[in-house]
């Protein structure tokens, strides 16, 4: 893969904890590692989000892969469909999740969970019907991090877009 952004990594060490085993760090954190100020705290908040939040780790994929589809990150796509299959989705349902919360398949509650991740994208709110709906699944605590993961995943596949020449 060949990077926009050009140098040596400002933080090899740090960096080389975010890659897979027998892997490459992610493209966005070899962006962002040229920032050290904001690398390391970056980096507890990434794996907070995933790690310690509260969405079951299906919904939290299902969240991310479809705002990766709608940014166009074909980097965050590739990344996730591993995350994704170990979370419990089928290629399947992987694939589905291009088609948005119409295709028939999904449950109730992850048809609203693509619905948010489409609203966010176009219109950066949540309509009443599908804040409601939201409401008859989650407890106000996932919600809020269902906002938060389309937001993180809206910026990484913004970086990946950039930086990924």
């Amino acid at each position: 893969m060949t990077l926009r952004i050009s140098g040596p990594d400002p933080a090899p060490e740090v960096l080389a904890l975010t890659a897979p085993p027998d892997g490459e760090p992610p493209i966005t954190m070899a962006a962002l590692a040229h920032c050290d100020t904001l690398f390391e705290p970056f980096l507890g908040w990434a794996s907070a989000l995933p790690l310690n939040g509260t969405l079951d780790r299906r919904d939290h994929e299902l969240l991310a892969m479809r705002t990766a589809h709608l940014c166009h990150s074909s980097f965050e796509w590739d990344e996730h469909t591993f995350f994704a299959r170990r979370a419990g989705l089928t290629d399947e349902e992987i694939e589905r999740i291009r088609a948005g919360a119409d295709e028939p398949g999904w449950t109730a509650a992850e048809a609203t969970l693509l619905r948010v991740a489409d609203e966010l994208h176009t219109t950066h709110e949540v309509t009443p019907a599908t804040w409601q709906a939201l409401q008859q699944h989650y407890r106000i605590a996932e919600i809020v991090e269902a906002l938060y993961v389309v937001g993180q995943y809206t910026m990484l596949s913004m970086v990946a877009n950039v930086v990924e020449g």
